[in-house]
C-alpha cells in the first residue's frame, strides 16, 4: 500500500476500500453487535479522513487499526460509565424521587455523559480506567505505556474539565 496522499479523496476510497472489511472484521470480533461495529469502523474511517495530514502514511493501517480498537474501547467503557451512574443512582434515590428531583437527575446525566464525552481521548481514557475500571495510575501508566506523571496529568485535566461542564448541578 503506498499512498502519496490519503487527504486526496480518490488515494482515500482505495484505502476506504482495502481495509474495511479487514477492520470490520477486526471490531466484530471484538463486539458481536454488527450495527455497532459498522458505526465504529465508520467513525474510524472518519477520524483518519479528519486527520489524514498527520500521520506518516506508511502507517495509515496501523493508525486505522489502533483508532478503531480506541473507539471500541472508549464505546464499552462509556457503556460501563452510564450503566453504573444508573445503578447508584436509581438505588440512591428510589425512595424521595420526586417529578422535580427525576427532572434534574436526568439533567445531570445528560450532563455527565455529554462533558465526558467532551474530553480528550487520552484524558477520557484515563478517567474511565480509573474511576470505572478502578485501575491505579501506575496500572494505567503500564498499560498505555506511558509514565505516571502523565497519567497524573490526563486524570488532573479530567477532573477539571468535568468539574467545569457540570458545575450548575452541584
Amino acid at each position: 500500500m503506498n499512498f502519496t496522499d490519503l487527504c486526496d479523496e480518490k488515494q482515500f476510497d482505495i484505502f476506504y476500500k482495502q481495509e474495511v472489511n479487514h477492520v470490520f472484521r477486526f471490531i466484530l470480533v471484538k463486539n458481536k453487535n454488527k450495527d455497532e461495529a459498522f458505526d465504529i469502523v465508520q467513525e474510524a474511517f472518519i477520524k483518519i479522513w479528519e486527520n489524514c495530514n498527520k500521520f506518516d502514511l506508511l502507517k495509515a493501517k496501523s493508525y486505522l487499526f489502533s483508532v478503531a480498537k480506541n473507539l471500541f474501547l472508549n464505546a464499552k467503557k462509556h457503556e460501563k460509565v452510564v450503566r453504573n451512574f444508573e445503578n447508584n443512582s436509581t438505588n440512591l434515590y428510589i425512595e424521595t424521587e420526586t417529578p422535580e428531583s427525576a427532572l434534574r437527575e436526568k439533567e445531570f446525566k445528560h450532563k455527565l455523559e455529554k462533558a465526558i464525552g467532551n474530553l480528550t481521548d487520552s484524558s477520557r481514557e484515563v478517567f474511565l480506567l480509573n474511576r470505572i475500571e478502578g485501575k491505579k495510575y501506575k496500572e494505567i501508566a503500564e498499560l498505555l505505556g506511558i509514565s505516571l506523571k502523565a497519567v497524573e496529568k490526563r486524570m488532573s485535566k479530567a477532573l477539571l474539565a468535568l468539574r467545569t461542564q457540570i458545575e450548575e448541578f452541584k
